[in-house]
């Protein structure tokens, strides 16, 4: 049973609920960044050698150097100009990776702290405790509805586009369909780590996803007005199309408080729909995985399935209907704020230094750009339409 337990997508797991346990028993402590940031360190590394890996100190020089980084690139996205362009810590996390591993490379021993699926797990079981269906569903159903029709309609048709007329392999296609439906980088994550992707893929579609998202942010409002639209059906476009919640934010504030609101309602909904996704993907590669011929038992099935679903999923319903909604957001907050936003940055700064530009620019990439951006106008086509039909009468 212990020795079951050895693996990264088990540890990952322990990590992100044990860090939720202590959000709920001393919400104070979490809150100081100095506190969280050891507790952090030292859970990644009992994990780390839990794991099996040997060490003589130095996975926590290596987890230090990345730490710095990570706060590095979180200074850089406060500075006044980076906030007004819209520029994320995280732009600047896989930037800051990128120009190590591709002028000095990545060395030696900085190599056992960089494990970038390791804190992505660990951070995506926090993130389910954001997800808190009373809230959304107070929000209102109209959010949901429109994010249930646009997120199947959009995903099986990027999958679609992405696998029939550009030809690209299912893991990249799932990992572009997830990103452009459902909620940007996370899903990207939540994905890659359902079908145990490849790094460097994941790297691309968070490059991909964070660029396309930037001019949308300003170009889909002014749009908006062009087009006469209330508040109400902007703000649901907003939140619909573009990929990264604190775009959606920045671009709903252009047109108006009204307009904000409903951004960010269509936006929470969506983002309800990742655990979900990520289980039905996690079933689907798990049965399936690259083999169409392999049919696994039920005993295959568990060991292939990744756990941190199963913890997304916990964490969402236990913060959803074991407290109030307030205490709940509360707590939500507490432990999204620092614990995930920390785990988080770390990864960011690994997948810089996991992803070599070699393959970047490689001449076959231009099809995941035009696959991408082929779905993302659907995308914005089709959530104009249901968004319309929906909040026209509001």
């Amino acid at each position: 049973m212990l020795k079951s337990l050895r693996n990264e997508d088990w540890v990952a797991t322990l990590i992100g609920a044990f860090i939720l346990v202590l959000v709920i028993l001393v919400p104070s402590v979490m809150t100081d960044k100095l506190y969280l940031s050891l507790i952090i360190a030292l859970l990644t590394y009992l994990g780390y050698l839990f794991m099996g890996n040997k060490d003589k100190g130095q996975y926590l020089i290596s987890f230090a150097v990345i730490y710095v980084l990570a706060q590095l690139a979180s200074y850089l996205s406060s500075l006044g100009p980076i906030k007004i362009i819209g520029l994320e810590s995280v732009f600047f996390a896989v930037l800051i990776g990128l120009f190590i591993r591709n002028t000095v490379g990545l060395p030696k021993w900085l190599e056992p702290a960089v494990r970038s699926e390791y804190f992505i797990k660990a951070g995506l079981v926090i993130l389910g405790s954001s997800i808190l269906f009373k809230e959304i569903m107070r929000a209102g159903a109209l959010g949901m509805v429109q994010a249930l029709i646009v997120v199947l309609a959009v995903w099986y048709f990027s999958f679609w586009i992405a696998t029939k007329a550009f030809r690209i392999d299912k893991e990249m296609s799932m990992l572009l369909s997830s990103s452009v439906s459902i909620c940007g980088v996370s899903a990207a994550i939540a994905t890659s780590g359902a079908i145990k992707g490849d790094p460097k893929k994941l790297s691309f579609v968070i490059s991909l996803v964070l660029i396309v998202a930037i001019p949308m942010m300003y170009l889909l409002p002014y749009l908006a007005g062009l087009m006469g639209l209330s508040e109400e059906i902007a703000g649901a476009w907003l939140g619909g199309t573009i990929d990264t919640t604190a775009a959606v934010v920045a671009s709903g504030k252009f047109i108006g408080e009204t307009a904000e609101q409903y951004s960010v309602i269509i936006k929470s909904a969506q983002n309800v729909l990742l655990g979900v996704a990520a289980f039905v993907i996690s079933i689907y590669w798990s049965y399936r995985g690259t083999n169409n011929e392999i049919r696994p038992s039920g005993s295959v099935l568990w060991e292939r399935f990744p756990k941190f679903v199963l913890g997304f999923l916990v964490a969402s319903l236990i913060f959803s209907f074991a407290f109030d909604m307030e205490t709940g957001k509360e707590l939500s907050r507490i432990a999204n704020r620092g614990s995930r936003g920390i785990l988080f940055s770390l990864a960011f700064i690994c997948i810089g230094l996991e992803t070599d530009f070699r393959y970047i620019f490689k001449k076959e990439n231009s099809r995941y750009i035009w696959s991408f951006l082929t779905a993302q106008t659907f995308n914005v086509i089709i959530t104009l339409i249901v968004a319309w039909i929906l909040f026209s009468q509001s």
